[in-house]
């Protein structure tokens, strides 16, 4: 299992009337959660990319629990429970400074061949850096 922790900062430009983190910036705050999980063990979406993989996003869900507000920090944690195959599952947490969980969610991304635009397995060289993390 791979466990990541990445904190954001709401912004002004992220809230709605209501001062809440508008809901659609969850999107945005998932995929950083996403990429730095990615990055720290060893990709980045710009290398994926070059070697004909891309990671459209194939679903997405989020749960409300209590809003965020403007300049809230806040804790994302990004879970992979198994390794891929030829979608690639993420769960999320988000937590607000007093570690109160305010929204969790799930999104699925599928490999896809740059080249075929077609789904794929995930690549072998992408599985040796995972297995790792999976293997006891």
């Amino acid at each position: 299992m791979i466990i990541s922790e990445t904190k954001v900062r709401v912004r002004y430009g992220e809230t709605d009337q209501m001062g809440y983190a508008y809901y659609g910036v969850y999107a945005q705050y998932y995929e950083i959660g996403r990429v730095e999980t990615l990055r720290k063990i060893g990709f980045s979406y710009k290398e994926m990319e070059e070697r004909g993989i891309l990671l459209p996003v194939n679903h997405y869900e989020i749960n409300f629990l209590k809003p965020a507000f403007y300049d809230d920090e806040i804790k994302i944690v990004t879970t992979v429970h198994n390794l891929p195959d030829v979608r690639f599952f993420f769960s999320y947490e988000c937590f607000n400074i007093q570690n109160e969980l305010i929204n969790s969610g799930k999104v699925t991304l599928v490999f896809v061949n740059k080249v075929k635009n077609k789904p794929c397995r995930a690549p072998n060289w992408f599985l040796d850096k995972l297995n790792p993390y999976f293997t006891k």
